[in-house]
């Protein structure tokens, strides 16, 4: 398999989570074998949850001051149905994958529909795709008779609905109902805010739940915390990384047993070094950074994307996320509404006047596998956007949907965006399934995650390759807990707790707090059969 999208060679900060100092000389010599783990994003981050359960010494190195602050997410895509280009077998892989993850970030999740409409301009029809819903209709019913407790999404039977014009007209008519409980008062304000004569027939509605980064960045923080041995260090750039212990490395197959990372912490006079027993490239969009400091030579490209929150006064309660098809790039790309609490919305449009960028696609190139971003991109990523192109950005996001829900246009910008570079591995850029690529001989693993959902099946592999190698034994009841979804942290933290990190959070990060909220959590009591 390939990999997904993290972020840069980071940690997190004293005030979110808990920062260690390198042991000392005795600590060194101990027998635990040491991961080390570059990058916080959401593959560092779930990487160094599933290691650390299995008893590893696990050392996560974050730039920023806190874990999972990256490129935009707005839904689970359990099903990949927002990817009409994607085959029905990475569909099932991503339905896979989102199951898994849910069950271990169940607090992350906001249980409301995706409504999926072709416009009329578009070539395709809603037909197109009911022979994939099929596919994974069945799918997840074969996951539920696996394990019950895969019953996350809903029952299978419901896992997407059809809408005629005429149900819609005829919901048009009913009074909207502040908080939705069944799909037809769901659809009650699309049938009122959505333009019905510039969508074909029928609209398709599936349980893709909204997934919130806030949320996610707080559960990893907290799951962390239940490990002495899971180190977090936030605020630290890593400076390079060496191999100590490397046999024939003049060879192409060369092999080597330990690596040194030297480090340098904000709040701290001088750099530090580590050594560890296996390293992990979760890097994000710098993943080429470390690649080409390990001496890896590969293919991949990095896009900077964006997305835009503003606030709408006239939603008139909860409504379901809203996508309407485009095609990828041009003037008609695909319109992405994402609602949060508060009236809040995140916005995509996948044009180059709004999410893209004319100069934000970049590739490797034979002298580095890191591809360069323009400047003002990396500028963004590090130091916060421009008001004047930001403003000018959302707007067109708020003109753009608006041709689709009308009286969206009274929404304003709230100045403040979601963004930042993805990785993508190889040449393709539609890729949308990937994980991670392993380096038995060196020691060495890269997640490249193209979907957050990933994440927890890239550490699998990561895992499997550590048995082959020794560091850690087969089949123990650490490893088995895994799979029967028994994380730590669930046992005593919920949704309160959850909640209350995810507003520092955002907070900190310069978001509306009401956008670290859910207004409807997964049913507790599949939570408690997980735990």
């Amino acid at each position: 398999m390939a990999n997904t999208m993290t972020q840069t060679f980071t940690a997190n900060d004293t005030e979110f989570a808990k920062s260690d100092s390198v042991p000392d000389k005795k600590t060194n010599n101990q027998s635990k074998k040491r991961v080390g783990i570059l990058g916080g994003g959401t593959a560092g981050a779930t990487i160094a949850i599933r290691l650390a359960a299995l008893g590893l010494d696990t050392y996560l190195f974050e730039k920023k001051h806190s874990l999972i602050d990256g490129p935009p997410m707005c839904h689970l895509h359990a099903g990949g149905n927002l990817y009409r280009e994607i085959p029905d077998e990475d569909c099932v892989a991503l339905l896979e994958q989102c199951i898994d993850i849910l069950r271990l970030y169940p607090y992350t999740i906001d249980v409301r529909p995706t409504v999926f409409a072709v416009p009329t301009r578009d070539k395709g029809s809603p037909e197109d795709l009911l022979p994939r819903l099929d596919v994974l209709t069945d799918a997840y019913r074969k996951l539920i008779t696996k394990d019950p407790d895969n019953e996350v999404l809903g029952k299978p039977e419901h896992y997407y609905q059809l809408y005629s014009h005429e149900q819609l007209i005829a919901l048009s008519e009913r009074e909207q109902v502040a908080t939705p409980s069944s799909v037809d008062e769901w659809m009650i304000p699309v049938a009122k805010y959505l333009d019905l004569n510039k969508v074909k027939f029928p609209l398709i509605v599936v349980q893709e739940y909204g997934w919130n980064i806030f949320r996610l960045a707080a559960s990893a923080q907290l799951a962390l915390e239940e490990y002495d041995n899971a180190h977090v260090f936030t605020d630290t750039k890593v400076q390079q990384v060496m191999p100590v212990d490397c046999e024939n490395c003049t060879n192409a197959d060369h092999h080597v047993t330990r690596w040194r990372i030297d480090y340098q912490q904000t709040h701290q006079p001088d750099a530090e070094s580590i050594e560890v027993d296996y390293l992990i490239n979760a890097c994000g969009f710098r993943t080429g950074v470390i690649d080409d400091m390990v001496g890896v030579d590969v293919k991949r490209m990095v896009e900077f994307k964006s997305s835009y929150i503003t606030h709408w006064d006239d939603a008139g309660g909860q409504i379901p996320e809203i996508i309407v098809y485009g095609e990828r790039g041009t003037p008609d790309g695909m319109a992405q509404l994402t609602p949060y609490p508060g009236g809040y919305f995140q916005i995509h449009g996948m044009s180059k006047a709004i999410t893209l960028f004319d100069d934000g696609l970049v590739a490797s190139n034979k002298y580095s596998a890191q591809p360069k971003l323009p400047n003002q991109y990396v500028h963004y990523i590090e130091d916060g956007w421009d008001k004047t192109p930001l403003q000018a950005r959302s707007q067109k996001s708020i003109d753009y949907i608006a041709e689709f829900v009308p009286t969206f246009n009274s929404a304003r910008s709230v100045g403040n965006a979601l963004y930042g570079g993805q990785q993508i591995p190889g040449t393709d850029d539609t890729l949308r399934v990937a994980d991670v690529s392993l380096y038995p001989n060196i020691r060495y693993a890269r997640a490249e995650n193209v979907k957050a959902s990933s994440t927890l099946m890239a550490a699998d592999e990561i895992v499997e390759q550590l048995m082959e190698v020794d560091l850690i034994d087969h089949d123990t009841p650490a490893n088995r807990q895994r799979y029967a979804h028994q994380w730590q942290y669930l046992a005593h933290n919920n949704s309160m707790t959850v909640d209350k990190l995810a507003h520092t959070l955002a907070a900190a990060r310069g978001f509306p707090v009401a956008m670290a909220k859910v207004n409807n959590s997964i049913d507790q009591t599949t939570i408690k059969r997980s735990a």
